[in-house]
């Protein structure tokens, strides 16, 4: 897993949220859910690569840091291997993944 950030000038911070082939385990779909898509299990999907592996671009808002799971196959609640943090979740007792946009 991993995520790749870049800054931009009018103040977003775009995220390369990646699934590794390795960590998909042969996965048919992944989306991502989070603070930015109000906890979404279904509306951002990662695109399936040659590879295996999946992924997805996000704009998000700089400065601000922002908690995420994958949910695998509509089932499965994985948190990113490379965060940049995790923090407890607040309705189970799971962490969930953070990824922290501030330069």
């Amino acid at each position: 897993m991993a995520l790749k950030k870049s800054f931009t000038k009018d103040g977003k911070c775009n995220v390369t949220f990646t699934v590794t082939a390795e960590a998909a385990q042969g996965a048919k779909s992944i989306t991502i859910a989070g603070d930015f898509n109000s906890w979404s299990s279904t509306e951002t999907p990662l695109k399936k690569g040659k590879d295996g592996s999946f992924s997805v671009k996000i704009a998000l808002e700089a400065g601000k840091e922002y908690q995420f799971r994958y949910l695998i196959d509509g089932s499965r609640w994985e948190n990113d291997w490379a965060a940049d943090k995790y923090i407890p979740a607040p309705f189970s007792s799971a962490d969930n993944s953070v990824v922290v946009c501030i330069k």
